[in-house]
């Protein structure tokens, strides 16, 4: 959430940033409706100053054997006046609803831009394979084994859903366990948390109100969580941590349940997007002068795993337009599909400043004061898109699958998938 006094001081550039996220929320909105917040607060307080006092001057009438008929009267008059303001529409609550649907601000490293297609390659990595035989896509490949099914996975579940059997399935928690070794060597503390929270739990990481739509929930105000950041946010919420324990590194590799509400007939073919998959999530918790350099740290580690996987990929920064709305500066990680013949998302790893910690009441003591910590995450990686990006540059003429060389050790030396 965003510091209304940050936007009180600087309205032109909130108003810029707005806009160059293509949004047409202006400051002065914000600021009417927390100016007529102030005034029902203050006439509320006045009108109980008043009645107070005409209290006070029926107690010494009393006292006094007078009557108070008339002073009574004008505290039934006030009270009235006082039930009417207190009975409008809650300024208060609108304005923190309204704060709680506005966007980060951009960070100023961040270009301008209103799509994907105004993002920046930063690097590029690793060589695009040249295949000497037609190239097969990840689902024809896992049917071809026999180790990957749509049909009964729909049956069971629904569209956008399936299951890998077999070395598959062993495959997927080789690169699982591989990347959970590589962010614990990074100092990243595992963890294994809730894949179920409370609504709380959503807004203080920034996925509600905006993303209810995407995500499911059940009958009595729980949901489940869209990725692990939701949790290891949470870990840390309404705390105040000493600066000395900072940067704080967690990472977990759990289930993600997301709707894919906006994404109605966008890659439903094969495992790009399901409404259930895994992945090992980054998230750490900074000062503010940590977090710049963090965010590269948090990005390198999945980058390093991408490189010790040997798939050529790409790293984007991504332009005002399309970042996430918790983020002030994010970063994608491209792998490349053959069967696509370009690059597609498998990581995004974003600073999100100060944004989400204001929400969850995260903060840290420095120097005998206190400020919000700021927080980062990342997906090091979406494991079933790495898997699907092995199966499709690794793919041999015959079917069969090469098993990286760094996974051979976790997969019983196994070097090759095939029927």
């Amino acid at each position: 959430m965003l510091n209304l006094q940050q936007i009180k001081q600087h309205p032109q550039q909130f108003d810029q940033a707005m806009q160059n996220r293509g949004l047409s929320i202006r400051s002065q909105q914000l600021l009417d409706l927390d100016q007529q917040k102030r005034q029902q607060i203050q006439a509320i307080q006045e009108l109980q100053a008043q009645k107070n006092d005409l209290v006070n001057q029926i107690a010494i009438a009393k006292k006094q054997n007078l009557s108070s008929d008339d002073l009574t009267n004008q505290v039934k008059q006030l009270n009235q006046q006082i039930a009417n303001l207190q009975s409008q529409p809650d300024l208060a609550l609108q304005l923190n609803e309204l704060l709680s649907t506005i966007p980060n601000i951009p960070c100023s490293s961040v270009p301008y831009g209103s799509s994907e297609e105004h993002n920046v390659v930063i690097q590029t990595f690793g060589t695009i394979p040249n295949f000497s035989f037609p190239v097969l896509s990840h689902d024809e490949l896992g049917k071809k084994l026999g180790m990957l099914d749509f049909e009964k996975s729909v049956a069971m579940s629904g569209t956008r859903f399936s299951t890998l059997t077999k070395h598959l399935a062993l495959l997927e928690r080789a690169l699982a366990n591989f990347m959970l070794d590589t962010a614990i060597a990074h100092n990243y503390c595992e963890v294994s948390p809730p894949n179920i929270v409370k609504s709380q739990a959503m807004q203080f990481a920034g996925q509600l109100p905006k993303f209810a739509e995407e995500a499911f929930s059940t009958k009595d105000d729980y949901w489940l969580i869209p990725t692990a950041e939701v949790s290891l946010v949470n870990l840390v919420a309404q705390s105040t941590i000493d600066s000395q324990q900072l940067p704080l590194r967690f990472t977990a590799y759990t289930p993600c349940f997301r709707r894919e509400a906006g994404a109605a007939g966008k890659d439903t073919k094969g495992m790009i997007r399901q409404h259930q998959f895994k992945k090992v999530e980054l998230v750490a918790i900074t000062t503010q002068e940590q977090s710049i350099a963090e965010h590269e740290h948090l990005t390198n580690i999945a980058c390093e795993i991408l490189q010790k996987l040997e798939l050529p990929f790409r790293k984007i920064l991504l332009c005002t337009g399309d970042m996430g709305f918790c983020s002030q500066k994010t970063y994608d990680l491209e792998v490349w599909l053959p069967s696509q013949n370009k690059y597609r998302e498998i990581s995004s790893c974003s600073n999100c400043g100060d944004f989400q910690a204001r929400r969850a009441g995260i903060k840290y003591k420095q120097n005998g004061a206190t400020f919000f910590a700021h927080t980062l995450n990342g997906s090091a990686l979406a494991v079933g898109r790495t898997l699907l990006a092995i199966l499709e540059n690794y793919q041999c003429a015959d079917g069969s699958i090469t098993v990286p060389t760094v996974l051979q050790a976790y997969m019983g030396q196994l070097t090759k998938i095939s029927i």
